[in-house]
């Protein structure tokens, strides 16, 4: 068997490696021989081709287990230990042994962070930066759990309010091309056996139903592009600009998306600046976690204007993406002198803002959802039934 190991030599240094044993008490064995203090001995496993991933709620469980531990005086290493042995995924386990093995080496807990983006951002690197910088890292863990926790509230709400109107349209999709390659198709013999006149509309879906039994892999085709044009072109700078700017400008969820992006934004800004966090670099964080290239274009502007020494409020005003009694809000509180508890205070009343917009646009989309579905379906039915009632009044 092969196994990893983690130990300090005769000279205190900590040393990691792999080595051959029979069994963990042969590995122990020979490492003691060596002159070694065995920390962590474990079966060596390969990893997956396949790993698995990180999620958010993973990532908020382990800070806030980590938050408990410092605050009661835990030392970091021995924290962390701690979450390793109870940690379920393996993807985490292995970043949280890094994270271990990092700070036991003497490297700072947020320089051990910044070797896991994927897991870690910026905000929560810089973040603990801060912390370690004012010695309070068990309080600063704290408030990055309920910064992430908010987080995935935020886009849960959303996702869930999008979901009814997702349906909706795909079942209406489905429902007509149903109606036009199945139901459609079995009408049109009775239709041409008894030569009847047939209205217009009855004509154009039944051309309609033909291109679509007729030429069904072309169908397929530009529907397989299209997807492949919309992810492809997503990961493009142009794309994604003009994919921001639909989701920003579309009717009905824009302001509410725009409402979404600026809370969260501004729960970024307060949260890095009474944790400490320069003004400058509080901002750049704003336009990294915005999402929306034109919201991102946006907070730079805002970070060149302050950095030339004009404050935030005036380096916004005017802007179109930003609500005038936002900026009011933000200059009441660098008059005052309180920026970071008016921040908090807006930050809460956008996310109140984001619940009552999200209801009222899901309010609103679901009757235009149901009236459209009815007006597809019952086109459709009216386009079969007149020529049945032409039949019937003419035999």
């Amino acid at each position: 068997m092969t196994f990893d190991y983690r130990a300090r030599d005769a000279a205190g240094n900590l040393r990691e490696g792999v080595l051959d044993a029979s069994t963990p008490e042969e590995a122990s064995q020979q490492l003691r021989r060596d002159g070694f203090d065995v920390l962590q001995l474990r079966a060596h496993a390969d990893k997956p081709l396949f790993a698995r991933g990180v999620s958010k709620t993973e990532i908020i469980y382990a800070t806030s287990q980590l938050s408990i531990m410092v605050d009661t005086g835990i030392p970091l290493s021995t924290a962390l230990a701690g979450i390793i042995t109870q940690e379920e995924n393996p993807t985490l386990r292995d970043v949280l042994e890094d994270l271990q093995h990092s700070v036991e080496a003497g490297a700072d807990f947020s320089v051990a962070l910044a070797k896991h983006p994927k897991q870690f951002n910026q905000t929560y690197v810089s973040l603990v930066k801060a912390a370690e910088a004012t010695g309070s890292l068990g309080e600063m863990l704290e408030r990055i759990a309920g910064y992430l926790r908010k987080e995935v509230e935020t886009r849960g709400r959303v996702r869930a309010a999008m979901a009814y109107p997702t349906v909706m349209v795909v079942a209406a999709i489905g429902v007509t091309i149903f109606l036009l390659t199945y139901i459609m198709p079995k009408f049109i013999p009775l239709f041409e056996s008894r030569g009847a006149s047939l209205p217009k509309p009855t004509k154009i879906l039944m051309g309609i139903s033909g291109v679509l039994m007729n030429y069904w892999y072309l169908w397929l085709l530009l529907v397989v592009a299209l997807v492949l044009a919309f992810i492809f072109g997503r990961r493009t700078e142009q794309g994604m600009a003009v994919w921001d700017w639909i989701k920003i400008n579309c009717p009905l969820i824009g302001k509410t998306y725009r409402k979404v992006i600026i809370s969260r934004s501004i729960r970024t800004l307060a949260t890095m600046m009474s944790a400490g966090v320069s003004v400058v670099e509080s901002l750049e964080l704003c336009a990294e976690v915005s999402g929306n290239a034109y919201y991102r274009k946006m907070w730079r502007h805002v970070v060149e204007q302050v950095t030339a020494g004009q404050r935030i409020h005036e380096s916004m005003a005017g802007n179109p993406l930003v609500p005038n009694v936002l900026v009011q809000m933000i200059a009441s509180g660098e008059e005052t002198g309180k920026l970071d508890y008016v921040l908090e205070r807006v930050s809460t009343y956008y996310d109140q803002e984001v619940d009552a917009s999200l209801k009222t646009t899901t309010s609103l989309i679901e009757p235009i959802m149901i009236a459209v579905m009815g007006v597809v379906v019952g086109g459709i039915g009216m386009a079969l039934m007149l020529p049945i009632f032409s039949l019937s009044r003419h035999p």
